[in-house]
């Protein structure tokens, strides 16, 4: 049974003496990993006052089928810095993932790190902090639009840290829906079933946990399957050429709520086709920092829906790399390696 988040007291300070830059593996990276620390990391890094110049916008390189994508942060927790580089090619279907973490005190590279699996740790706990904020208290119904390694995600995080009664399941392919259905079924001891189309698992649900962009990218939710007071969570649309949701549930929202407002108005497919279509949403644009500080409410009445739209922020990497180094030091998880980079004077 999930119960609320606690703050964690693990801190990523190094041990004195310990100056090996220590690489931590996708395998321990798995090891280590823990839903309901990172969600309590990150409920506590979105509550406090973030300075929105140590969050700085993503940048992407593109080559011909490839592209490098980079994210930096300073950590409002314990300061590391950090970054995280993805290099990826949809043409031959392979992409890397590497975070960096550095000392605020010396500049010392602190660690290296697989950042396979903390994209999508991050990716679920942060959605799941959000909708802990915004979905009502009592045991959840929830609709799980996709199949894959982020929806699986999705459904664990939330589950981490919230009761959730039941949950359906669709995804294009019955066969992958039913699969999830079984194996989630078995890992939460929930009752999860696959429904025959997005609407029938959305009938009912009191959150609706988006993560699958369709086949051509034509929208997978659409408006008229929502109900009042729905809480929508969207993370697979991050780039201009992805849709998932319809434009109607960004007319039809009460607020949207965003872990990134400018790059999710500016960069997400979603939003760019609500532009086109005349939709007005930025007056309704709420940064999650203030939602999870108490500065912004996303509703006025319990029947308004509501939408979090995700495109991901290297304050989530760098919290969550943080998080996992303070428990591989305390732990003596992970290679120091032989040599690193040396800080020099400036």
């Amino acid at each position: 049974m999930a119960s609320p988040i606690t703050h964690s007291n693990e801190s990523a300070a190094p041990a004195a003496g310990e100056l090996a830059t220590l690489f931590l593996t996708d395998a321990d990276v798995r090891g280590l990993a823990d839903w309901r620390a990172s969600a309590s990391a990150l409920c506590r890094a979105y509550g406090a006052k973030v300075d929105p110049q140590s969050v700085a916008p993503r940048s992407m390189a593109r080559g011909s089928g490839m592209w490098l994508r980079s994210l930096t942060a300073i950590s409002p927790l314990e300061g590391l810095l950090g970054c995280k580089l993805i290099a990826a090619s949809p043409r031959i279907r392979r992409a890397s993932y590497l975070v960096a973490l550095f000392d605020p005190q010396s500049m010392r590279l602190c660690a290296l790190l697989d950042g396979n699996q903390i994209t999508g740790i991050r990716t679920a706990s942060t959605a799941a902090v959000a909708v802990d904020a915004l979905a009502p208290r009592r045991p959840l119904r929830v609709a799980v639009l996709g199949s894959g390694f982020e929806a699986r995600g999705q459904l664990l995080a939330l589950a981490a840290i919230r009761k959730v009664q039941s949950a359906r399941v669709f995804s294009p392919t019955p066969a992958n829906r039913q699969r999830f259905a079984n194996e989630l079924q078995e890992t939460l001891r929930l009752p999860i079933v696959s429904a025959l189309s997005a609407q029938e698992a959305v009938a009912g649900a009191d959150v609706v946990l988006c993560a699958a962009r369709s086949h051509g990218e034509v929208p997978i939710l659409q408006a008229n399957s929502l109900e009042p007071g729905m809480t929508v969570v969207s993370v697979g649309s991050t780039l201009p050429e992805q849709r998932e949701i319809d434009t109607d549930v960004i007319e039809r929202a009460h607020a949207i709520i965003a872990d990134m407002p400018e790059e999710v108005a500016r960069d997400t497919g979603d939003l760019l086709a609500a532009t086109r279509a005349g939709i007005s949403f930025e007056h309704k644009l709420v940064p999650l920092t203030d939602l999870i500080g108490g500065r912004r409410a996303a509703r006025a009445s319990p029947s308004d829906i509501v939408l979090y739209k995700s495109v991901g922020s290297a304050l989530q990497d760098v919290v969550i790399a943080e998080m996992l180094l303070a428990r591989a030091q305390q732990r003596g998880i992970g290679t120091p390696l032989p040599v690193s980079i040396e800080p020099v004077a400036k």
